[in-house]
């Protein structure tokens, strides 16, 4: 065991990064995705006729500005976001040398566009699971077989890609390969920490690309229009790294293992028993239970009340909450939305 962790301490890979400095940069765009949905809903919600766009096309909107972000950091420092934020950097699987734009391309490619796609997979996943559900079958012609067959096997698919996911970062971690990701190996890099060096050549580039080159027009042009898109990414990277501890709190306000915390925190509490009631409404509301306690008839059409819990007829209730806003028991602000229909087994 110690000859297998030697690796961890000896100077030659010394710029090797531990397995728990992968892993958490990894969480952390992890965590971006679910915080920037919630904002988009947000505003969607307060204003859909002008950011409802938005929300439709979320998955668009934020491949655009994934590229635009990941795209900037790896022209700029051969590192993606998260990867730049713990002092990372990708150079070359074999001697370890910094990578080209080709490398930068299939890096751009299989950190933008492999989790857009696993996100459409799972959203027609998802959408296949409540047909099947609801039992809506589709035609059964060759293309909606193939597609159906398709939609089945992505669990299988699924499944065995974590499964190497994991076997890679159990080999990465005992030193039998230099990539704990396979997104990383497809792109032939591996991740080195950065040095003294790459700090000051990159703070040498950053001085340079801070004047414009040529005396042209065009030149001129291309310039701004390079400054713009710089500074774009950068004010979107400041504030996400001012922002990452705050979009790993959202992250496990939402995350589904706490839904039932948040549930029980946010949550309304349940309204006690009406206990004002009279002594002549609590002996009638005793007396017979299939009685509506408006008409005092037996009750046709019954609906509950959701604020309060007390069933009437439904044309009773519906006028009388139409008209006073309240529940007529417990005076419990009610509104209509507030009717549940109830339906008996022989009805």
């Amino acid at each position: 065991m110690a000859e297998a962790g030697a690796h961890l301490t000896s100077g030659a890979v010394r710029e090797q990064p531990s397995i728990f400095e992968l892993l958490a940069q990894e969480s952390l765009m992890e965590a971006v995705k679910p915080a920037l949905r919630h904002a988009v809903k947000v505003l969607a919600e307060s204003n859909p006729r002008r950011f409802g766009f938005l929300w439709r096309g979320f998955d668009e909107f934020y491949l655009l500005l994934d590229v635009l972000l990941q795209r900037h950091f790896l022209s700029r420092w051969s590192a993606s976001f998260s990867e730049n934020f713990y002092g990372l950097k990708r150079v070359s699987a074999g001697r370890g040398l910094p990578v080209g734009p080709r490398a930068r391309r299939r890096s751009l490619l299989l950190l933008c566009l492999v989790p857009y796609l696993r996100a459409k997979l799972e959203a027609v996943f998802a959408r296949q699971r409540e047909e099947e559900d609801f039992s809506i079958r589709l035609a059964q012609s060759r293309t909606q077989r193939l597609y159906r067959a398709a939609v089945a096997a992505y669990p299988y698919v699924n499944s065995a890609w974590r499964a190497w996911i994991f076997c890679q970062q159990l080999l990465f971690v005992f030193g039998a390969v230099r990539a704990h990701n396979p997104l990383l190996w497809l792109a032939r890099v591996r991740l080195a920490r950065l040095s003294r060096r790459d700090i000051r050549e990159m703070e040498l580039k950053a001085g340079q690309m801070g004047s414009p080159h040529g005396n042209s027009v065009l030149q001129r042009a291309w310039w701004l229009t390079s400054q713009a898109a710089r500074g774009v990414a950068v004010s979107l990277s400041t504030s996400l790294s001012l922002g990452v501890f705050f979009l790993q709190f959202l992250e496990w306000w939402y995350s589904s293992d706490n839904r039932a915390v948040v549930k029980s925190l946010t949550s309304l509490p349940a309204p006690p028993p009406p206990l004002h009631l009279g002594e002549e409404g609590r002996r009638d509301a005793a007396a017979d239970v299939s009685r509506c306690p408006l008409c005092r008839r037996l009750r046709v059409n019954a609906a509950v009340l959701s604020t309060s819990g007390f069933v009437f007829c439904y044309r009773c209730i519906y006028l009388y909450v139409k008209a006073n806003r309240r529940c007529p028991l417990t005076g419990y602000p009610t509104e209509l939305q507030h009717l549940i229909k109830i339906y008996s087994p022989d009805t």
